[in-house]
């Protein structure tokens, strides 16, 4: 477990960045929301939809293509290698910033009217179009550190861009809209230029992280007989290992655009009128959709660490350690995952409406979903993080095709349950559902297959699911009681009130059920970055 060390550490960074970064963007959303109301949101949702999908290209798949060849450089002491692939990645990545940089700037307009039919957002694509410029040099050094397993400038760096990009776009949507009187059009674009100050900001901030490491990573940089890849060769694999990575990416818009155009259609052939399948594909994207994303924030930390983690071995052919870590990665996958999968689908509805207190009926309806997209959680999961091991292995190009694979089993199962008017939407989230677990069981065929690693299913799955399921328990009880102690006032804050008593005793349970279940000992607590101190604490209840 020592060995794993860096490996957790920078998971563990990157989760609480992602959830930082989260809390931020709703803290941008909410007031903005309020000032541009839903005519002067579109002009902002359009621009960064469109400057959404460019960014694919940037941070998708080149910044884990950095990460993996940088890492297996540096696990054979080739340093100057690794300081190469930097360089030829600056320059690729200089490239697709350029060209995305000009589509949205010159293009900005005629994207607004042709592609989107809402020429307001013309201005708010231009504003957020040096991002697209930025934003690409960025992940490249964001990949060079995660290469060398240092998880930390990247945290502080997406911290630093998304709290500028808070600050800035609201300060001028505010200045433009109710000092200036502007108008909605200008006051989108304000909002959106935070996304550039933001892009920015970052920039600076990594850079001088960068010049701080930089002696002492030139230090392990030897002259003596080492050859110096070319230029020409790291790029192509650069490319042969980023291309598949971004299909992949896609893959995941590509569900929700199979939703899109599906859902709708099967609910009117089926006998739902128009208004009736909007609110309830509406109670799928907008109420549900949302929630999800916050477990996979902790996942993906996970994910993301594996790479450098896992490739640095495969290199150096120790196939042993290798394995070890890749059990260390999904057993903390699971420890993540199965709690927030419990915990969403005994809290579905108060969650809810804690999130939506405006609309307790539409609650109501949704929570049925929710609970079918927790489920979910756990194979999501589980798929991400074989996912990233068959990425650090070489294998980039099979999470792709099992994926694939997912997505037409998607097809066929949401066409199918969506058509039965009982299931109605529900069809769509067992159809998501089904595309997960065809990809995870695929993907565990793959790695067993390319890394021969055998799985304690106890230990990584049994007994973080029964910890899971005392959390739960103990978690549906005291939300219940005390709402009912709270029964006669005002329910919006009854229902907040037990929610958050609820979720903070739950977090406390689960921490003590996974050591009482031995998910996790307190010996392996001990051995990771500042536990021997939370070890000793808990010795004293848990023997």
């Amino acid at each position: 477990m020592e060995k794993d060390n860096r490996f957790i550490k920078g998971a563990a960074v990157l989760a609480g960045a992602g959830l930082m970064i989260k809390f931020l963007g709703a803290l941008f959303r909410i007031p903005l929301n309020n000032w541009l109301g839903a005519v002067g949101m579109s002009y902002y949702t359009v621009a960064y939809a469109i400057y959404g999908a460019l960014l694919v290209l940037a941070t998708a798949g080149i910044p884990i293509a950095i990460s993996r060849m940088v890492s297996e450089r540096i696990a054979v002491n080739e340093y100057r290698n690794a300081k190469q692939v930097f360089r030829v990645a600056l320059v690729i990545m200089s490239c697709i910033g350029f060209v995305s940089f000009c589509i949205c700037f010159f293009g900005g307009d005629w994207l607004a009217v042709h592609y989107s039919h809402n020429p307001g957002a013309g201005p708010a694509l231009k504003a957020i179009s040096p991002a697209l410029l930025i934003v690409p040099i960025f992940s490249a050094f964001r990949g060079f550190f995660n290469g060398q397993q240092n998880m930390v400038p990247t945290a502080i760096s997406e911290i630093s861009e998304q709290l500028t990009r808070v600050v800035v776009g609201l300060t001028l949507a505010a200045v433009l809209l109710k000092v200036m009187h502007k108008g909605t059009v200008i006051a989108a674009a304000g909002a959106s230029f935070g996304a550039s100050a933001g892009a920015m900001v970052g920039l600076l901030v990594i850079f001088l992280i960068f010049l701080s490491k930089r002696r002492a990573f030139n230090k392990n940089i030897t002259a003596g007989s080492q050859t110096v890849e070319k230029s020409g060769d790291l790029a192509r694999q650069i490319i042969v290992i980023a291309v598949p990575i971004i299909i992949g990416t896609e893959m995941f818009p590509l569900m929700n655009l199979i939703d899109t155009g599906l859902i709708m259609r099967v609910l009117e052939n089926t006998g739902w009128d128009h208004n009736t399948a909007k609110y309830l594909y509406g109670l799928l994207g907008s109420f549900c959709s949302p929630l999800i994303a916050f477990p996979q924030i902790m996942t993906q930390g996970v994910s993301i660490s594996l790479v450098p983690a896992i490739s640095s071995r495969f290199k150096r052919n120790e196939m042993e350690s290798l394995r070890d870590t890749v059990n260390t990665g999904y057993r903390t996958t699971m420890v993540v995952a199965f709690p927030c999968t419990a915990g969403l689908i005994v809290l579905a509805e108060p969650i809810l409406k804690l999130l939506y207190f405006t609309r307790p009926e539409s609650c109501a309806d949704a929570a049925p979903i929710l609970v079918i997209m927790a489920v979910g959680i756990v194979f999501l999961s589980i798929m991400q993080t074989s996912t990233s091991v068959l990425q650090a292995v070489g294998k980039q190009m099979l999470p792709v095709r099992n994926l694939a694979f997912g997505c037409l089993g998607k097809i066929v199962i949401t066409y199918a349950l969506v058509s039965v008017h009982w299931i109605n939407v529900k069809g769509a989230a067992i159809g998501t559902l089904s595309a997960y677990i065809i990809a995870m069981i695929l993907n565990a065929h793959d790695v067993r297959k390319y890394t021969g690693t055998k799985f304690n299913y106890d230990l990584t799955y049994l007994r973080p699911c029964l910890a899971s399921i005392v959390m739960s328990a103990c978690t549906y009880v005291i939300y219940h009681l005390i709402y009912r102690l709270c029964a006669g006032h005002n329910p919006v804050l009854s229902n907040a009130l037990a929610c958050f008593i609820a979720i903070v005793i739950a977090v406390i349970i689960y921490a003590v059920m996974i050591f009482l279940f031995k998910a996790v000992t307190l010996e392996e607590l001990e051995a990771n970055p500042k536990g021997a101190r939370l070890a000793r604490f808990l010795r004293r209840f848990i023997k």
